[in-house]
């Protein structure tokens, strides 16, 4: 059993109260308010459901996360770089980020990123925490994804990608401003092959809590965003 909060006073359990099966289901139920949201990744938390569930709140272990020192990048991906055929932009599209995010993907027409989930995220841009990067080419939106940054941890939430190794290029480019920055890691959630493929790797639960406890209580020596 898991404890559904409640609404009007939002207490998120510890992270090693989370379920093994499913792997690190904590909680049901809240908001997606702007304060349940920071409270939530503050404490290595993230909200994920399939409507019409409720809302769900994970911390797994392990947990998927990128350093910047171990970004891998394939011989044929760096060709792409180097032709510099895509233009980039922070925060210039993040509505239509969002958006594309939550369309039908090739493997299935179900998507988390409900209309609920885009106004929770949405009121936290707003608000400063949440920012997107676009991958232009042309006028045409292309690629990008967004996530939440919270003193020097940048939580990756979700991409997309319309053409070939455009969602590459987004969280390259994102990884590589990031580190300039002094961001400590981009937590990636859960594993993929996707995601192992760019460096990401599995650490165990108590060792990305730890990492996030200082990185959330680093300043950054500049936002991307802001540039």
């Amino acid at each position: 059993m898991i404890p559904w909060l409640n609404p009007t006073n939002i207490q998120f359990p510890p992270v090693e109260h989370a379920l093994k099966a499913p792997n690190g289901l904590l909680a049901a139920g809240g908001d997606l308010s702007p304060n349940t949201l920071l409270k939530a990744y503050k404490n290595g938390i993230f909200p994920w459901y399939s409507p019409p569930d409720p809302i769900l709140w994970w911390s797994p272990d392990p947990r998927t996360v990128l350093y910047a020192e171990n970004l891998h990048i394939s011989r044929s991906m760096q060709k792409v770089l180097n032709k510099a055929a895509y233009q980039v932009s922070f925060n210039r599209a993040f509505e239509e980020v969002i958006d594309a995010c939550a369309e039908p993907r090739d493997y299935t027409n179900d998507t988390w990123i409900t209309a609920a989930v885009k106004q929770g995220y949405f009121a936290l841009h707003q608000a400063g925490y949440a920012h997107s990067i676009e991958v232009w080419h042309d006028d045409d939106l292309v690629g990008g994804l967004y996530g939440v940054a919270i003193g020097c941890a940048f939580m990756g939430e979700s991409m997309f990608s319309r053409q070939t190794n455009a969602s590459k290029y987004a969280l390259i480019h994102l990884s590589r401003q990031l580190h300039s920055a002094g961001f400590h890691f981009m937590d990636c959630q859960v594993p993929s092959p996707h995601l192992h493929s760019l460096g990401a790797t599995d650490i165990p639960r108590r060792q990305f809590q730890q990492a996030l406890a200082k990185a959330i209580a680093c300043k950054p020596t500049f936002l991307p965003w802001d540039r």
